[in-house]
């Protein structure tokens, strides 16, 4: 029975150094949304918002393609994104059913200040690809940011919550237990 670990949470909670972290330590696959995107622009070019988000619902389909030629395989991987779970909950799910899978979630959450200085952060290193314009979305998602809550995805399975707000003080060690002995379970 493959494992899917979905690491979500929103903009600049860590959650894609988190997911590269346990790609590298689990050694599984590791699809990142962010990462198709960016390759995205790179083969088509990028310009403004408007193309942005072209590319950010492209890059949604690309990346359940993706999980479903690894689940098709019976292969455990990982998945990286800012999940909705009204939007992916029931597409997740459908998956799991499909191919018996065991889905675990690591939801990364940080204080909403926090996610707002590292979004400005973000913005000024220019270390983030110049087509996700993060330039021109900083006030579409400072209230975001600020006030939404985040929720896991509504999906049966462990859901491991992380507090991002220090990384330093993640327990990683503890983190990655879990996620072994739910893989050993299922190996």
């Amino acid at each position: 029975m493959p494992t899917l670990i979905i690491v979500s949470g929103l903009s600049a909670s860590g959650k894609t150094t988190l997911a590269r972290r346990l790609a590298s330590d689990l050694r599984l696959p590791l699809i990142g949304r962010d990462d198709i995107k960016e390759r995205l622009f790179d083969s088509l070019g990028w310009s403004d918002r408007a193309w942005s988000q072209r590319l950010g619902r492209a890059s949604w389909e690309l990346l359940y393609w993706a999980l479903e030629t690894q689940l098709a395989a019976a292969m455990s991987c990982i998945i990286d994104s800012n999940f909705d779970p009204e939007r992916d909950s029931a597409t997740i799910a459908g998956l799991s059913e499909r191919f018996a899978l065991r889905a675990i979630q690591v939801h990364c959450h940080a204080q909403g200040s926090i996610l707002v200085e590292r979004y400005l952060a973000r913005v000024s290193s220019g270390d983030r690809h110049p087509g996700h314009v993060d330039d021109v979305t900083i006030d579409e998602y400072r209230d975001r940011l600020l006030a939404v809550t985040p929720q896991p995805l509504a999906l049966d399975g462990p859901t491991l919550i992380v507090d991002t707000t220090d990384p330093a003080s993640i327990d990683y060690d503890w983190l990655i237990t879990r996620i072994q002995a739910a893989l050993e379970e299922d190996g």
